[in-house]
Protein backbone atom coordinates (compact mmCIF):
# COMPACT_ATOMS: atom_id res chain seq x y z
CA UNK A 1 0.00 0.00 0.00
CA UNK A 2 1.28 3.22 -0.92
CA UNK A 3 1.99 6.25 2.12
CA UNK A 4 2.32 9.75 2.05
CA UNK A 5 2.84 12.51 4.47
CA UNK A 6 0.60 14.66 6.60
CA UNK A 7 0.62 17.78 5.56
CA UNK A 8 3.38 19.86 6.81
CA UNK A 9 4.03 16.62 9.76
CA UNK A 10 6.12 14.17 11.17
CA UNK A 11 3.84 11.39 10.19
CA UNK A 12 2.18 9.79 7.19
CA UNK A 13 -0.70 7.77 6.22
CA UNK A 14 -1.84 5.40 3.82
CA UNK A 15 -2.98 6.08 0.41
CA UNK A 16 -6.50 4.60 1.50
CA UNK A 17 -8.20 5.06 4.48
CA UNK A 18 -10.83 2.73 5.74
CA UNK A 19 -13.71 4.78 6.26
CA UNK A 20 -16.17 3.38 9.33
CA UNK A 21 -19.62 5.05 8.70
CA UNK A 22 -21.45 2.19 7.44
CA UNK A 23 -19.69 -0.14 10.69
CA UNK A 24 -21.83 2.53 12.95
CA UNK A 25 -24.90 1.08 11.45
CA UNK A 26 -26.72 4.51 11.75
CA UNK A 27 -28.18 5.22 8.68
CA UNK A 28 -26.92 1.96 7.27
CA UNK A 29 -29.54 -0.38 8.33
CA UNK A 30 -27.98 -1.74 11.42
CA UNK A 31 -24.20 -3.59 11.82
CA UNK A 32 -22.56 -6.68 13.10
CA UNK A 33 -19.94 -6.28 15.60
CA UNK A 34 -17.73 -9.39 15.07
CA UNK A 35 -17.87 -8.99 11.03
CA UNK A 36 -17.16 -5.38 11.82
CA UNK A 37 -13.96 -6.12 13.80
CA UNK A 38 -13.09 -8.44 11.03
CA UNK A 39 -12.82 -5.77 8.17
CA UNK A 40 -10.58 -3.66 10.34
CA UNK A 41 -8.15 -6.01 11.02
CA UNK A 42 -8.61 -7.21 7.72
CA UNK A 43 -7.94 -4.04 6.04
CA UNK A 44 -4.56 -3.36 8.25
CA UNK A 45 -3.59 -6.72 6.86
CA UNK A 46 -3.60 -5.41 3.18
CA UNK A 47 -1.69 -2.25 4.24
CA UNK A 48 -4.40 0.39 5.25
CA UNK A 49 -3.39 1.62 8.43
CA UNK A 50 -5.74 4.84 8.48
CA UNK A 51 -8.91 4.84 10.01
CA UNK A 52 -11.92 7.34 9.87
CA UNK A 53 -14.70 7.43 12.28
CA UNK A 54 -16.61 9.48 14.02
CA UNK A 55 -18.97 10.04 17.33
CA UNK A 56 -22.04 10.36 15.54
CA UNK A 57 -21.37 7.13 13.56
CA UNK A 58 -23.44 4.90 15.60
CA UNK A 59 -23.64 7.30 18.26
CA UNK A 60 -20.31 6.05 19.39
CA UNK A 61 -20.84 2.50 18.08
CA UNK A 62 -18.36 2.96 15.19
CA UNK A 63 -15.63 4.18 17.84
CA UNK A 64 -16.37 1.48 20.04
CA UNK A 65 -15.71 -1.02 17.41
CA UNK A 66 -12.56 0.77 15.72
CA UNK A 67 -11.22 1.00 19.62
CA UNK A 68 -11.36 -2.86 20.18
CA UNK A 69 -10.18 -3.46 16.83
CA UNK A 70 -7.20 -1.47 17.17
CA UNK A 71 -6.59 -3.13 20.77
CA UNK A 72 -7.38 -6.72 19.24
CA UNK A 73 -4.27 -5.72 16.54
CA UNK A 74 -1.93 -5.14 19.25
CA UNK A 75 0.25 -2.49 17.99
CA UNK A 76 -1.73 1.63 18.96
CA UNK A 77 1.32 2.79 17.14
CA UNK A 78 1.09 1.01 13.55
CA UNK A 79 -2.57 2.33 13.20
CA UNK A 80 -3.60 6.30 12.38
CA UNK A 81 -6.65 7.39 13.82
CA UNK A 82 -8.92 9.97 12.15
CA UNK A 83 -11.89 11.30 14.10
CA UNK A 84 -14.21 14.01 14.56
CA UNK A 85 -16.15 16.30 16.89
CA UNK A 86 -18.96 19.44 16.33
CA UNK A 87 -22.29 17.45 16.34
CA UNK A 88 -24.55 16.80 18.93
CA UNK A 89 -27.85 14.98 19.50
CA UNK A 90 -30.59 14.82 21.75
CA UNK A 91 -31.40 11.44 23.72
CA UNK A 92 -33.49 9.89 21.21
CA UNK A 93 -30.96 10.01 18.34
CA UNK A 94 -32.80 11.99 16.17
CA UNK A 95 -32.00 15.39 16.22
CA UNK A 96 -28.66 16.31 14.90
CA UNK A 97 -27.16 19.55 15.12
CA UNK A 98 -24.05 21.49 14.88
CA UNK A 99 -22.07 22.15 17.92
CA UNK A 100 -18.36 23.34 17.88
CA UNK A 101 -18.09 25.61 20.62
CA UNK A 102 -15.02 25.08 22.53
CA UNK A 103 -16.49 23.05 26.17
CA UNK A 104 -18.74 20.68 23.44
CA UNK A 105 -15.50 19.86 21.55
CA UNK A 106 -13.65 19.33 24.88
CA UNK A 107 -16.45 16.88 25.85
CA UNK A 108 -15.79 15.16 23.22
CA UNK A 109 -13.12 14.67 22.70
CA UNK A 110 -12.68 12.53 26.23
CA UNK A 111 -15.99 10.54 25.17
CA UNK A 112 -13.80 9.57 21.66
CA UNK A 113 -10.21 8.94 23.73
CA UNK A 114 -12.62 6.71 26.35
CA UNK A 115 -14.97 5.02 23.66
CA UNK A 116 -10.75 4.67 20.99
CA UNK A 117 -9.32 3.03 24.28
CA UNK A 118 -6.80 5.37 23.20
CA UNK A 119 -4.83 8.50 24.77
CA UNK A 120 -4.05 10.33 21.41
CA UNK A 121 -5.78 10.75 18.06
CA UNK A 122 -4.16 10.77 15.05
CA UNK A 123 -6.43 13.15 13.35
CA UNK A 124 -8.90 15.14 14.84
CA UNK A 125 -11.51 16.93 12.60
CA UNK A 126 -14.59 19.72 12.71
CA UNK A 127 -17.44 17.82 11.13
CA UNK A 128 -19.15 20.34 9.48
CA UNK A 129 -18.89 24.06 10.43
CA UNK A 130 -20.51 25.40 12.79
CA UNK A 131 -21.80 28.58 12.04
CA UNK A 132 -23.29 29.69 15.66
CA UNK A 133 -20.12 29.97 17.16
CA UNK A 134 -17.23 31.90 15.89
CA UNK A 135 -14.54 29.54 14.20
CA UNK A 136 -11.85 31.75 16.70
CA UNK A 137 -13.35 29.70 19.00
CA UNK A 138 -13.26 26.34 17.53
CA UNK A 139 -10.07 26.55 16.21
CA UNK A 140 -8.68 27.61 19.30
CA UNK A 141 -9.53 24.36 21.38
CA UNK A 142 -8.19 22.59 18.48
CA UNK A 143 -4.73 24.09 18.77
CA UNK A 144 -4.80 23.82 22.22
CA UNK A 145 -5.01 20.07 21.91
CA UNK A 146 -2.49 19.74 19.26
CA UNK A 147 -0.01 21.99 21.37
CA UNK A 148 -0.51 19.57 24.29
CA UNK A 149 -0.17 16.32 22.06
CA UNK A 150 -3.55 15.09 23.14
CA UNK A 151 -3.96 15.46 18.56
CA UNK A 152 -1.22 15.22 16.11
CA UNK A 153 -3.50 16.74 13.39
CA UNK A 154 -5.95 19.21 13.36
CA UNK A 155 -8.40 18.74 10.40
CA UNK A 156 -12.02 20.06 8.87
CA UNK A 157 -14.30 18.51 7.23
CA UNK A 158 -17.26 20.23 4.84
CA UNK A 159 -15.26 23.72 4.90
CA UNK A 160 -15.20 25.44 1.89
CA UNK A 161 -12.22 27.67 1.34
CA UNK A 162 -13.35 30.86 2.79
CA UNK A 163 -14.11 28.97 6.18
CA UNK A 164 -11.01 27.29 6.08
CA UNK A 165 -9.16 30.70 5.60
CA UNK A 166 -11.41 31.99 8.78
CA UNK A 167 -10.70 28.88 10.62
CA UNK A 168 -6.61 28.99 9.75
CA UNK A 169 -5.84 33.08 11.22
CA UNK A 170 -6.29 31.21 14.73
CA UNK A 171 -4.78 27.15 13.95
CA UNK A 172 -3.13 25.49 11.29
CA UNK A 173 -5.25 23.26 9.15
CA UNK A 174 -3.47 19.89 8.59
CA UNK A 175 -6.30 17.81 6.72
CA UNK A 176 -9.40 18.47 4.79
CA UNK A 177 -12.47 16.30 4.40
CA UNK A 178 -14.93 17.21 1.66
CA UNK A 179 -17.08 14.70 -0.56
CA UNK A 180 -15.14 13.81 -3.87
CA UNK A 181 -15.80 11.52 -6.65
CA UNK A 182 -16.77 10.77 -9.75
CA UNK A 183 -20.63 11.56 -9.33
CA UNK A 184 -19.86 14.39 -6.70
CA UNK A 185 -17.40 17.05 -7.76
CA UNK A 186 -18.26 20.26 -5.75
CA UNK A 187 -15.09 20.41 -4.13
CA UNK A 188 -13.21 20.67 -7.71
CA UNK A 189 -16.07 23.77 -8.57
CA UNK A 190 -16.25 27.17 -8.33
CA UNK A 191 -14.11 28.20 -5.11
CA UNK A 192 -12.37 25.18 -5.50
CA UNK A 193 -11.54 22.95 -1.89
CA UNK A 194 -9.42 20.80 -3.86
CA UNK A 195 -7.36 24.08 -5.49
CA UNK A 196 -7.13 25.52 -2.07
CA UNK A 197 -6.03 22.45 -0.51
CA UNK A 198 -3.39 21.61 -2.36
CA UNK A 199 -2.07 25.55 -2.63
CA UNK A 200 -1.55 25.33 1.00
CA UNK A 201 -0.22 22.18 1.54
CA UNK A 202 -3.45 20.84 3.23
CA UNK A 203 -3.73 17.18 2.99
CA UNK A 204 -6.76 15.88 1.14
CA UNK A 205 -9.07 12.70 2.77
CA UNK A 206 -12.20 12.68 0.32
CA UNK A 207 -15.12 11.28 1.63
CA UNK A 208 -17.87 9.02 -0.72
CA UNK A 209 -14.97 6.71 -3.25
CA UNK A 210 -17.16 4.54 -4.61
CA UNK A 211 -20.67 6.89 -4.14
CA UNK A 212 -22.10 4.88 -1.50
CA UNK A 213 -21.65 1.79 -3.55
CA UNK A 214 -22.90 3.50 -6.53
CA UNK A 215 -19.67 2.58 -8.03
CA UNK A 216 -18.99 -0.91 -7.18
CA UNK A 217 -20.92 -2.06 -10.67
CA UNK A 218 -23.04 -4.41 -8.04
CA UNK A 219 -25.83 -2.52 -7.85
CA UNK A 220 -29.19 -2.72 -10.55
CA UNK A 221 -32.67 -0.94 -11.80
CA UNK A 222 -34.96 -1.32 -8.85
CA UNK A 223 -32.48 -1.75 -6.63
CA UNK A 224 -33.97 -1.74 -3.28
CA UNK A 225 -32.77 -0.05 -0.04
CA UNK A 226 -33.86 -1.15 3.50
CA UNK A 227 -35.73 0.85 6.25
CA UNK A 228 -33.12 3.74 7.28
CA UNK A 229 -30.53 3.47 4.24
CA UNK A 230 -29.62 6.94 3.49
CA UNK A 231 -29.55 5.97 0.20
CA UNK A 232 -33.44 6.27 0.06
CA UNK A 233 -33.11 9.67 0.52
CA UNK A 234 -30.32 10.51 -1.41
CA UNK A 235 -32.05 11.39 -5.39
CA UNK A 236 -29.27 9.57 -7.58
CA UNK A 237 -31.04 6.49 -6.00
CA UNK A 238 -34.52 7.29 -5.16
CA UNK A 239 -35.14 9.05 -8.34
CA UNK A 240 -35.48 5.85 -11.04
CA UNK A 241 -35.19 7.83 -14.12
CA UNK A 242 -31.73 9.43 -12.38
CA UNK A 243 -30.52 6.34 -11.51
CA UNK A 244 -30.86 4.62 -14.19
CA UNK A 245 -28.37 7.14 -15.75
CA UNK A 246 -26.06 6.58 -13.12
CA UNK A 247 -26.54 2.70 -13.30
CA UNK A 248 -25.68 3.17 -17.35
CA UNK A 249 -23.11 5.30 -16.82
CA UNK A 250 -21.35 2.73 -13.91
CA UNK A 251 -21.00 -0.38 -16.85
CA UNK A 252 -19.67 1.79 -19.69
CA UNK A 253 -16.91 2.83 -16.98
CA UNK A 254 -16.50 -1.05 -16.23
CA UNK A 255 -16.48 -2.14 -19.63
CA UNK A 256 -13.74 0.54 -19.95
CA UNK A 257 -11.82 -0.26 -17.21
CA UNK A 258 -12.03 -4.15 -18.33
CA UNK A 259 -10.83 -3.06 -21.53
CA UNK A 260 -8.38 -0.72 -21.10
CA UNK A 261 -6.96 -0.74 -17.49
CA UNK A 262 -7.41 -4.88 -16.70
CA UNK A 263 -9.47 -3.71 -14.11
CA UNK A 264 -13.59 -3.06 -12.87
CA UNK A 265 -14.96 0.21 -12.03
CA UNK A 266 -15.00 0.06 -8.64
CA UNK A 267 -10.89 0.15 -8.79
CA UNK A 268 -11.03 2.53 -11.42
CA UNK A 269 -12.97 5.35 -9.45
CA UNK A 270 -10.69 4.79 -6.50
CA UNK A 271 -7.13 5.06 -8.53
CA UNK A 272 -9.45 8.33 -10.58
CA UNK A 273 -9.20 10.26 -7.23
CA UNK A 274 -5.52 8.81 -6.21
CA UNK A 275 -4.10 9.82 -9.86
CA UNK A 276 -6.15 13.22 -9.22
CA UNK A 277 -3.96 13.93 -6.17
CA UNK A 278 -5.97 13.20 -3.75
CA UNK A 279 -4.09 12.41 -0.61
CA UNK A 280 -5.88 9.27 0.84
CA UNK A 281 -9.52 8.63 -0.48
CA UNK A 282 -11.78 7.03 1.90
CA UNK A 283 -13.11 3.68 1.42
CA UNK A 284 -15.95 2.64 3.55
CA UNK A 285 -16.13 -1.22 4.27
CA UNK A 286 -18.41 -3.29 6.63
CA UNK A 287 -17.32 -6.89 5.56
CA UNK A 288 -14.18 -8.62 5.03
CA UNK A 289 -14.39 -9.34 1.57
CA UNK A 290 -15.34 -6.11 0.56
CA UNK A 291 -11.53 -5.19 1.39
CA UNK A 292 -9.62 -5.34 -1.52
CA UNK A 293 -8.06 -2.06 -1.39
CA UNK A 294 -4.76 -3.45 -2.65
CA UNK A 295 -5.98 -3.90 -5.92
CA UNK A 296 -5.89 0.09 -6.67
CA UNK A 297 -1.75 0.10 -6.00
CA UNK A 298 0.77 -0.19 -8.86
CA UNK A 299 -1.15 0.96 -11.79
CA UNK A 300 -2.31 4.87 -12.95
CA UNK A 301 -4.69 6.32 -15.45
CA UNK A 302 -2.76 8.25 -18.23
CA UNK A 303 -3.92 11.66 -19.28
CA UNK A 304 -5.65 10.18 -22.10
CA UNK A 305 -7.74 7.87 -20.06
CA UNK A 306 -8.64 10.27 -17.68
CA UNK A 307 -10.56 12.44 -20.80
CA UNK A 308 -11.57 9.14 -21.82
CA UNK A 309 -13.67 8.96 -18.73
CA UNK A 310 -14.87 12.11 -18.10
CA UNK A 311 -16.26 11.69 -21.41
CA UNK A 312 -18.17 8.71 -20.28
CA UNK A 313 -19.13 10.68 -17.23
CA UNK A 314 -20.17 13.59 -18.70
CA UNK A 315 -22.32 11.96 -21.73
CA UNK A 316 -25.30 10.72 -19.16
CA UNK A 317 -24.62 13.16 -16.23
CA UNK A 318 -25.48 16.40 -16.55
CA UNK A 319 -25.40 17.99 -13.37
CA UNK A 320 -23.46 16.68 -10.71
CA UNK A 321 -25.80 16.22 -7.21
CA UNK A 322 -23.65 16.72 -4.11
CA UNK A 323 -24.77 15.13 -0.96
CA UNK A 324 -25.88 18.47 1.05
CA UNK A 325 -28.92 16.73 2.13
CA UNK A 326 -26.54 14.68 4.53
CA UNK A 327 -25.79 17.84 6.25
CA UNK A 328 -27.09 18.62 9.92
CA UNK A 329 -29.23 21.88 9.84
CA UNK A 330 -26.96 25.11 9.89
Amino acid sequence: MERIAVSNLDFDISRITLGTWAIGGFMWAGTDEERSIDTILKAIETGVTTIDTAPVYGFGLSEQIVGKAIRQYGSREKVEIATKAGLQWDENQRNITRNSSARRILQEVEASLDRLQTDYIDIYQIHWPDYQVDFEESASVLKQLYDDGVIRAIGVSNFSAAEMDEFRKTAPIHTCQPPYNLFEREAEENDSVITYCKSNRISLLTYGAICRGLLTGKMRPGQKFPKGDLRRIDPKFSDPERFAAYLETVEELNRYAKEQLDSTVIYLAVRWLLDQGIDSPIWGARRPEQVTFDRVSGWKISRDQMDDIECIVRKRIDRFENPHYMAPPK
